[in-house]
Protein backbone atom coordinates (compact mmCIF):
# COMPACT_ATOMS: atom_id res chain seq x y z
CA UNK A 1 0.00 0.00 0.00
CA UNK A 2 1.31 3.45 -0.87
CA UNK A 3 2.06 5.74 2.06
CA UNK A 4 0.20 9.01 2.13
CA UNK A 5 2.48 11.92 1.32
CA UNK A 6 2.83 14.63 3.96
CA UNK A 7 1.40 17.93 2.66
CA UNK A 8 4.03 20.61 2.14
CA UNK A 9 3.98 24.09 0.64
CA UNK A 10 4.73 24.46 -3.04
CA UNK A 11 7.99 26.32 -3.41
CA UNK A 12 9.54 24.79 -6.52
CA UNK A 13 9.22 26.28 -9.95
CA UNK A 14 6.76 24.82 -12.45
CA UNK A 15 7.61 23.99 -16.03
CA UNK A 16 6.89 27.55 -17.14
CA UNK A 17 8.88 29.19 -14.36
CA UNK A 18 5.97 30.00 -12.00
CA UNK A 19 5.69 28.44 -8.51
CA UNK A 20 4.07 25.07 -9.10
CA UNK A 21 0.30 24.97 -8.65
CA UNK A 22 0.30 28.28 -6.78
CA UNK A 23 0.86 31.17 -9.17
CA UNK A 24 -1.65 32.08 -11.85
CA UNK A 25 -2.37 34.90 -14.23
CA UNK A 26 -5.86 36.34 -14.53
CA UNK A 27 -6.97 37.67 -17.90
CA UNK A 28 -9.35 40.53 -18.51
CA UNK A 29 -12.28 38.13 -19.02
CA UNK A 30 -11.68 36.51 -15.64
CA UNK A 31 -10.36 33.14 -16.84
CA UNK A 32 -7.05 32.01 -15.31
CA UNK A 33 -4.42 31.13 -17.87
CA UNK A 34 -0.73 30.41 -17.95
CA UNK A 35 1.83 33.04 -18.75
CA UNK A 36 -0.62 35.76 -19.70
CA UNK A 37 -0.88 39.37 -18.63
CA UNK A 38 -3.08 40.50 -15.79
CA UNK A 39 -3.32 40.40 -12.01
CA UNK A 40 -1.57 37.73 -9.96
CA UNK A 41 -3.70 35.11 -8.27
CA UNK A 42 -2.09 33.00 -5.54
CA UNK A 43 -4.13 29.95 -4.53
CA UNK A 44 -4.99 29.73 -0.85
CA UNK A 45 -5.39 26.47 1.02
CA UNK A 46 -8.39 25.85 3.25
CA UNK A 47 -8.30 28.15 6.27
CA UNK A 48 -5.70 30.54 4.84
CA UNK A 49 -6.35 34.24 4.49
CA UNK A 50 -4.79 36.27 1.74
CA UNK A 51 -3.72 39.77 2.58
CA UNK A 52 -1.36 42.47 1.41
CA UNK A 53 0.55 41.73 -1.76
CA UNK A 54 -1.34 38.43 -2.20
CA UNK A 55 -4.69 40.16 -2.59
CA UNK A 56 -6.14 39.73 -6.05
CA UNK A 57 -7.42 42.80 -7.91
CA UNK A 58 -11.02 42.92 -9.09
CA UNK A 59 -11.40 40.90 -12.28
CA UNK A 60 -12.70 42.88 -15.24
CA UNK A 61 -16.16 41.89 -16.40
CA UNK A 62 -16.48 40.97 -20.07
CA UNK A 63 -19.32 42.42 -22.12
CA UNK A 64 -22.56 40.49 -21.75
CA UNK A 65 -21.42 38.54 -18.71
CA UNK A 66 -22.58 38.71 -15.12
CA UNK A 67 -20.23 39.57 -12.22
CA UNK A 68 -20.77 37.58 -9.03
CA UNK A 69 -19.69 38.81 -5.61
CA UNK A 70 -18.80 36.66 -2.60
CA UNK A 71 -16.92 33.94 -4.46
CA UNK A 72 -16.03 30.79 -2.57
CA UNK A 73 -12.53 31.04 -4.08
CA UNK A 74 -10.27 32.80 -1.60
CA UNK A 75 -9.13 36.26 -2.61
CA UNK A 76 -11.38 36.74 -5.63
CA UNK A 77 -13.78 39.68 -5.38
CA UNK A 78 -15.66 39.11 -8.63
CA UNK A 79 -16.08 36.25 -11.03
CA UNK A 80 -17.59 36.25 -14.50
CA UNK A 81 -20.51 33.93 -15.19
CA UNK A 82 -22.33 33.22 -18.42
CA UNK A 83 -25.60 31.88 -19.76
CA UNK A 84 -25.08 28.83 -21.97
CA UNK A 85 -28.22 27.41 -23.53
CA UNK A 86 -30.69 26.96 -20.68
CA UNK A 87 -27.96 27.03 -18.02
CA UNK A 88 -27.55 30.34 -16.19
CA UNK A 89 -24.81 31.64 -13.87
CA UNK A 90 -22.26 29.08 -15.04
CA UNK A 91 -18.51 29.62 -14.80
CA UNK A 92 -15.75 27.94 -16.79
CA UNK A 93 -12.91 26.75 -14.54
CA UNK A 94 -9.55 26.19 -16.16
CA UNK A 95 -6.99 23.70 -14.86
CA UNK A 96 -3.18 24.00 -14.99
CA UNK A 97 -3.09 20.60 -16.70
CA UNK A 98 -4.47 21.07 -20.20
CA UNK A 99 -4.65 19.25 -23.49
CA UNK A 100 -0.99 19.88 -24.26
CA UNK A 101 0.18 18.32 -20.99
CA UNK A 102 -2.13 15.33 -21.38
CA UNK A 103 -0.94 14.71 -24.93
CA UNK A 104 2.67 14.89 -23.79
CA UNK A 105 1.93 12.31 -21.10
CA UNK A 106 0.29 9.94 -23.60
CA UNK A 107 2.76 10.72 -26.39
CA UNK A 108 -0.07 11.14 -28.89
CA UNK A 109 -2.44 13.82 -30.16
CA UNK A 110 -6.13 13.66 -29.33
CA UNK A 111 -8.49 13.46 -32.28
CA UNK A 112 -11.89 12.16 -33.38
CA UNK A 113 -12.40 9.58 -36.10
CA UNK A 114 -16.09 9.76 -37.02
CA UNK A 115 -17.34 6.71 -38.96
CA UNK A 116 -20.68 7.11 -40.71
CA UNK A 117 -22.69 4.85 -43.01
CA UNK A 118 -25.85 2.79 -43.37
CA UNK A 119 -26.91 0.18 -40.85
CA UNK A 120 -24.95 -2.97 -41.67
CA UNK A 121 -22.17 -1.13 -43.49
CA UNK A 122 -19.58 -2.28 -40.97
CA UNK A 123 -19.08 0.85 -38.82
CA UNK A 124 -18.74 -0.98 -35.51
CA UNK A 125 -16.54 -3.68 -37.04
CA UNK A 126 -14.19 -1.07 -38.52
CA UNK A 127 -14.14 0.92 -35.27
CA UNK A 128 -13.08 -2.16 -33.29
CA UNK A 129 -10.46 -3.16 -35.85
CA UNK A 130 -9.01 0.36 -35.87
CA UNK A 131 -8.98 0.52 -32.08
CA UNK A 132 -7.24 -2.87 -31.85
CA UNK A 133 -4.57 -1.86 -34.36
CA UNK A 134 -3.88 1.47 -32.67
CA UNK A 135 -3.76 -0.27 -29.29
CA UNK A 136 -1.16 -2.71 -30.61
CA UNK A 137 0.95 0.29 -31.61
CA UNK A 138 0.78 1.78 -28.13
CA UNK A 139 -2.00 4.35 -28.64
CA UNK A 140 -4.87 4.96 -26.24
CA UNK A 141 -8.30 4.94 -27.92
CA UNK A 142 -11.96 4.85 -26.97
CA UNK A 143 -14.96 3.86 -29.09
CA UNK A 144 -18.26 5.71 -28.95
CA UNK A 145 -20.64 3.23 -30.59
CA UNK A 146 -24.13 4.46 -31.38
CA UNK A 147 -25.95 1.37 -30.07
CA UNK A 148 -23.74 1.09 -26.99
CA UNK A 149 -24.44 4.70 -26.01
CA UNK A 150 -28.18 4.04 -26.21
CA UNK A 151 -27.73 1.59 -23.35
CA UNK A 152 -26.77 4.45 -21.05
CA UNK A 153 -26.08 8.07 -21.99
CA UNK A 154 -28.74 8.20 -24.71
CA UNK A 155 -31.22 5.68 -23.34
CA UNK A 156 -33.84 8.43 -22.99
CA UNK A 157 -33.81 9.16 -26.74
CA UNK A 158 -35.92 7.53 -29.43
CA UNK A 159 -35.37 7.46 -33.20
CA UNK A 160 -37.50 10.45 -34.15
CA UNK A 161 -35.77 13.35 -35.91
CA UNK A 162 -35.48 15.57 -32.82
CA UNK A 163 -34.04 12.82 -30.67
CA UNK A 164 -31.68 11.67 -33.41
CA UNK A 165 -30.27 15.20 -33.57
CA UNK A 166 -29.82 15.28 -29.79
CA UNK A 167 -28.17 11.86 -29.95
CA UNK A 168 -25.54 13.15 -32.37
CA UNK A 169 -25.04 16.37 -30.39
CA UNK A 170 -24.35 14.44 -27.18
CA UNK A 171 -21.92 12.09 -28.89
CA UNK A 172 -20.12 15.08 -30.42
CA UNK A 173 -19.73 16.71 -27.00
CA UNK A 174 -18.39 13.49 -25.45
CA UNK A 175 -16.02 12.96 -28.37
CA UNK A 176 -14.74 16.49 -27.85
CA UNK A 177 -13.94 15.69 -24.20
CA UNK A 178 -12.09 12.51 -25.15
CA UNK A 179 -10.02 14.37 -27.75
CA UNK A 180 -9.27 17.09 -25.21
CA UNK A 181 -8.11 14.35 -22.83
CA UNK A 182 -5.59 13.31 -25.47
CA UNK A 183 -7.35 10.13 -26.60
CA UNK A 184 -8.04 8.95 -30.11
CA UNK A 185 -11.84 8.82 -30.03
CA UNK A 186 -13.55 6.61 -32.60
CA UNK A 187 -17.26 7.37 -33.05
CA UNK A 188 -19.37 4.98 -35.11
CA UNK A 189 -22.91 6.15 -35.85
CA UNK A 190 -25.25 6.25 -38.85
CA UNK A 191 -25.37 10.06 -38.46
CA UNK A 192 -26.95 10.61 -41.91
CA UNK A 193 -27.15 14.43 -41.86
CA UNK A 194 -24.13 16.45 -42.93
CA UNK A 195 -25.26 19.44 -40.89
CA UNK A 196 -25.10 17.44 -37.65
CA UNK A 197 -21.70 15.98 -38.46
CA UNK A 198 -20.44 19.46 -39.33
CA UNK A 199 -21.70 20.76 -35.99
CA UNK A 200 -19.67 18.07 -34.24
CA UNK A 201 -16.62 18.95 -36.32
CA UNK A 202 -16.91 22.61 -35.26
CA UNK A 203 -16.79 21.60 -31.59
CA UNK A 204 -13.16 20.56 -31.98
CA UNK A 205 -11.20 23.81 -32.04
CA UNK A 206 -7.88 22.25 -31.01
CA UNK A 207 -8.19 18.69 -32.30
CA UNK A 208 -8.49 16.91 -35.64
CA UNK A 209 -11.85 15.58 -36.86
CA UNK A 210 -11.52 12.77 -39.40
CA UNK A 211 -14.76 11.77 -41.12
CA UNK A 212 -14.98 8.29 -42.66
CA UNK A 213 -17.95 7.32 -44.82
CA UNK A 214 -18.43 3.60 -45.46
CA UNK A 215 -19.82 3.67 -48.98
CA UNK A 216 -21.43 0.23 -48.93
CA UNK A 217 -24.35 -0.36 -51.35
CA UNK A 218 -27.81 -0.66 -49.81
CA UNK A 219 -28.34 -4.17 -51.21
CA UNK A 220 -25.19 -5.35 -49.42
CA UNK A 221 -26.25 -3.77 -46.12
CA UNK A 222 -29.74 -5.21 -46.47
CA UNK A 223 -28.34 -8.67 -47.21
CA UNK A 224 -26.27 -8.49 -44.04
CA UNK A 225 -29.05 -6.92 -41.92
CA UNK A 226 -27.35 -7.90 -38.61
CA UNK A 227 -30.14 -6.43 -36.46
CA UNK A 228 -33.04 -7.31 -38.75
CA UNK A 229 -33.91 -3.65 -39.20
CA UNK A 230 -34.34 -3.75 -42.97
CA UNK A 231 -36.66 -6.75 -42.73
CA UNK A 232 -38.80 -5.00 -40.12
CA UNK A 233 -38.83 -1.78 -42.16
CA UNK A 234 -39.88 -3.61 -45.33
CA UNK A 235 -42.73 -5.17 -43.36
CA UNK A 236 -43.80 -1.73 -42.15
CA UNK A 237 -43.20 -2.61 -38.50
CA UNK A 238 -40.67 0.14 -37.80
CA UNK A 239 -39.99 3.59 -39.19
CA UNK A 240 -36.94 5.80 -39.38
CA UNK A 241 -34.60 3.38 -41.16
CA UNK A 242 -32.25 5.29 -43.48
CA UNK A 243 -32.06 3.84 -46.97
CA UNK A 244 -29.65 6.34 -48.46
Amino acid sequence: MLAKAVPRPCSGAGRHGAPAARLWSVGVAGGPRRGGAGGRLVAADAGERMTGSEAVPVVAVAAGKQPVNGSAMAGIDKLVTSTVGKSTNVLWHDCPIGQFERQELLNQKGCVVWITGLSGSGKSTLACALSRELHSRGHLTYILDGDNLRHGLNRDLCFEAKDRAENIRRVGEVAKLFADAGLICIASLISPYRSERSACRKLLHNSTFIEVFLNVPLEVCEARDPKGLYKLARAGKIKGVYWN
